[in-house]
């Protein structure tokens, strides 16, 4: 039986073997605070590729140490980081899939506990840090962040750039610009967040400049594919972020480099009541994929192997990002490949494993 979900995809010059790919999902686990990645990552990140995933997406990854969502992040800022990284992305890359990281800065969402530890923002005698945002307003009860200045934000993109060459420096296939959730970038293009009077804020193509120039400067920066997550709307409309300037936001990212667009939603407003249901997301991939023409992929409560094909085979979008059901299942493309007829590779030291009986 063919599967369109496991047909192989391009992006930008490389192709990965199937449409299942592992989203970025943060795990607050350097416990020394350096940003340092350790061998908890190296076997959360690796097991999803030897379970058969296209690509595996590394957690948000902070290009500088005040960017960090929180003390326990990810970073590519220093060569200790870089070094660290390698064998995970080279581990990534033996099993057959893809190695990508996102690059992220949280602005005024930085600088915060992780769950287990708290929450809120980070006092600064224990660890904290002063944020950055479009103007001095903070999220939801964070500490409130200092306001960027014209000359820190003509900056910025270079920091994204030397991120992304430390990624390829490590390994990496992919670089994804983090455009979403409410981090720096997001809260730039978000009129609820950015209500700044200057060329950074008001109309659209000023909202769009720090997302336009870090995409531009990482472009430049690397001859890897690269990938932007965004936040299609903020479920605030018509006051915050429209899926219309979405569609538009893709357009310009294409011309300015853009190989893929990871499409999501929400993050900058708290408080929202957003209506989840599984495939929620999906509507908006498919509206940026038809009105930008960009490859696109879907997110949000995919959870099935029916599911996930329908979306791939009747062109709502070209992949499918899966968090959740990767940690309850790291070998999901094994197991959908199976409930499909499809045929998939197995590791070899798994071959016993392979002829499974009927589920």
């Amino acid at each position: 039986m063919s599967s369109a979900l496991f047909t192989p995809v391009e992006i930008g010059n490389l192709t990965a073997r199937n449409r299942v790919w592992v989203s970025p999902m943060c795990q607050y686990s350097v416990e020394e605070r350096d940003g340092v990645p350790t061998s908890w990552h190296l076997v959360h990140l690796g097991s999803f590729a030897r379970g058969g995933a296209g690509l595996v997406m590394a957690e948000a990854t902070a290009v500088v140490p005040e960017g960090r969502i929180s003390a326990w992040d990810t970073g590519l800022w220093n060569d200790a980081q870089v070094a660290a990284w390698r064998p995970i992305a080279e581990f990534i890359r033996a099993q057959g899939a893809l190695a990508a990281i996102q690059l992220a800065h949280a602005g005024r969402k930085a600088s915060t506990w992780r769950a287990q530890d708290g929450d809120g923002s980070i006092p600064l005698d224990q660890g904290g840090w002063e944020t950055v945002g479009p103007t001095a307003e903070p999220f939801w009860n964070y500490d409130p962040p200092r306001a960027l200045t014209a000359a820190e934000l003509a900056e910025l993109p270079s920091a994204f750039a030397d991120a992304a060459r430390r990624a390829v420096s490590a390994g990496f296939d992919v670089v994804e610009i983090h455009a979403a959730h409410g981090y720096l970038i997001h809260q730039f293009l978000s009129p609820l967040s950015n209500t700044r009077d200057d060329e950074w804020g008001g109309s659209l193509e000023n909202r769009a400049r720090l997302f336009l120039d870090v995409l531009r400067a990482v472009r430049a920066a690397v001859d890897i594919p690269v990938m932007v997550r965004v936040s299609a709307t903020d479920w605030v409309e018509p006051e915050g972020l429209t899926l219309d300037e979405s569609v538009t936001l893709a357009r310009w990212a294409r011309e300015a480099g853009a190989d893929f667009y990871d499409v999501s939603t929400g993050g900058v407003a708290p408080g929202i009541k957003i209506p989840t249901a599984p495939s929620y997301q999906v509507s908006f991939a498919t509206a940026i994929r038809e009105g930008a023409e960009i490859p696109v992929g879907a997110v949000g409560q995919i959870t099935g192997a029916q599911q996930a094909e329908r979306i791939v085979a009747d062109g709502q979008a070209d992949v499918v990002f899966v968090a959740r059901q990767f940690m309850r299942d790291p070998h999901l493309p094994l197991r959908w490949a199976h409930e499909l007829g499809a045929e998939i590779e197995w590791p070899v030291q798994y071959h016993r494993a392979a002829r499974w009986p009927d589920m």
